[in-house]
């Protein structure tokens, strides 16, 4: 029998039923250049560090006790950690009660979902996803991708019916590793919270996407992982739950003025703004991206659609459910068009160039995206994954509901 388990409350966590919770992807944990939070190797005060293959085994038993056959919540699991172990943690364990749970207990996700191929043309394929939960299913699409790709070159798998994938970056880090490029993106079905520049409602979601490709023998791959605005709503929540105050230009009021206060997304009164912030600084380029995410994710399959008449109803304020979202899933295999070792080497000595260009500051050396979230998933597997005190509670929380044995921290862990 299935629990049912209610979000725990945490300060400035929303609780309401249709609470916008569109598909975000995360940013990197830091911007290049940026201090860091916490180096690889340091904890923080009210830090817990669990072994990963704990954190494993939990997970994938709640989704197992939720219904999931277990090979696909095993995938789900690494997925859902994949956030905090590369220190994404608006898009981690985290979000296990305030979204991934609630999909399931509420029936918007199906955990027993069998895809079903709608159209197969070799190189490219429809899917309904049958409100499947994209942890797993967005990692399914893009394998299925792979394998087209080393057949023909290029394989596209477009899906319809599907629901959150979490972190973007991790589902096409695996193809990464496989030495193929991986694109994934996501719209965020019929949710609307961002308005296009200049209009006064609501029209799309983040809209998140993410590219990685091999970096060549002893580098790790190259990830993109971002949503289409300024950051993605996770981290507007982290930051109302921790009680900071979020810097201006990543939400405005309904008049266009800046807000600082992150829990006014979800009271449906600040709006994110879209990469390269306000119209005269290039706003243009984040929403073209949202809209490039929106037709090849979501108009190409089918799927929920966010610019719509209806969003003109009301106040012109959020409105709608991420429900029916659509996945591109695009695949390219280099080893067919020309000797991998070639391409290889050729992508080791582009992303070694950027590596060693002379940095700006002396001790902050030039980066790719997908270096700083290697050196936190390593560190990860070496000494655990660190998780803030209050989710650790939670996650003792959730085991106990369900019925399993709570991962340990490791000896000497802070928070006990």
């Amino acid at each position: 029998m299935t629990t049912t388990l209610r979000t725990l409350p945490e300060p400035g966590a929303p609780t309401a039923p249709g609470t916008p919770g569109a598909p975000t992807a995360p940013d990197a944990p830091e911007a290049p250049g940026a201090p860091a939070a916490a180096a690889p190797g340091t904890t923080g005060p009210g830090t817990v560090r669990v072994p990963y293959d704990h954190l494993l085994t939990f997970a994938t038993g709640v989704f197992t006790a939720r219904g999931l056959p277990p090979h696909r919540a095993h995938r789900a699991a690494e997925a859902l950690l994949h956030g905090d172990l590369a220190g994404m943690r608006s898009h981690g364990l985290a979000n296990l009660t305030r979204l991934y749970l609630p999909l399931l207990d509420e029936g918007r996700a199906v955990p027993d979902a069998e895809p079903e191929v709608l159209a197969d043309r070799g190189a490219a394929v429809l899917l309904d996803a049958h409100r499947a939960l994209g942890l797993w299913q967005a990692g399914e699409a893009l394998d299925l991708a792979a394998e087209r790709a080393a057949e023909h070159g290029v394989g596209l798998v477009s899906v319809r019916g599907a629901t959150h994938f979490g972190c973007a970056g991790h589902h096409t880090l695996r193809v990464a590793e496989r030495d193929m490029v991986a694109v994934l993106a996501s719209n965020c079905g019929r949710q609307r919270i961002a308005r296009p520049p200049g209009g006064r409602c609501a029209m799309l979601g983040t809209n998140p996407m993410s590219v990685a490709a091999p970096a060549g023998p002893g580098r790790p791959p190259y990830v993109l992982d971002m949503s289409t605005t300024v950051v993605p709503t996770g981290k507007i929540r982290e930051a109302e739950r921790a009680g900071r105050a979020i810097p201006e230009g990543w939400l405005e009021d309904a008049g266009g003025r800046p807000v600082t206060d992150p829990g006014a997304l979800d009271r449906g009164e600040g709006f994110p703004l879209w990469l390269g912030g306000r119209p005269e600084t290039g706003a243009y380029k984040g929403y073209g991206l949202a809209l490039l995410v929106e037709v090849l994710a979501a108009l190409v399959p089918g799927a929920g659609l966010g610019p719509a008449v209806e969003a003109y109803q009301g106040s012109g304020g959020p409105s709608g459910r991420d429900d029916d979202i659509g996945f591109l899933a695009l695949v390219v295999a280099p080893g067919t068009l020309r000797p991998l070792d070639g391409f290889l080497d050729q992508a080791g000595g582009m992303f070694q160039a950027l590596l060693d260009c002379p940095p700006l500051r002396e001790g902050v050396p030039v980066a790719y995206p997908g270096t700083r979230e290697a050196e936190l998933m390593a560190e990860g597997h070496r000494s655990g994954v660190p998780l803030a005190a209050s989710l650790y509670e939670e996650v003792r929380a959730v085991a106990d509901a369900t019925g399993l044995r709570a991962p340990e921290p490791r000896d000497g862990g802070e928070g006990r």
